[in-house]
């Protein structure tokens, strides 16, 4: 696509500074980079729409580490 359209991520770095030319520097436009940045990371971390058995495992895995760390304090 245009390099105006890239994230950052997919511009190799000889197109950097013409990606960094296209880019909205006034504040309005750090502002709208920080919002979408923000709801990017809202939606893969905290906002997951999707359940796996990974998270029940890895709450399983550490309820056993604890466990075992208060039952065996010797070691």
């Amino acid at each position: 696509g245009p390099l105006s359209e890239r994230r950052l991520m997919d511009v190799r770095l000889g197109e950097l500074p013409a990606w960094l030319a296209t880019c909205d520097i006034s504040a309005q436009g750090l502002l709208g980079g920080v919002r979408k940045a923000w709801s990017s990371y809202h939606d893969k971390y905290i906002n997951v729409r999707r359940g796996g058995p990974a998270g029940i495992s890895m709450l399983l895995a550490g309820y056993c580490l604890l466990s075992y760390g208060w039952n065996y304090q010797h070691i």
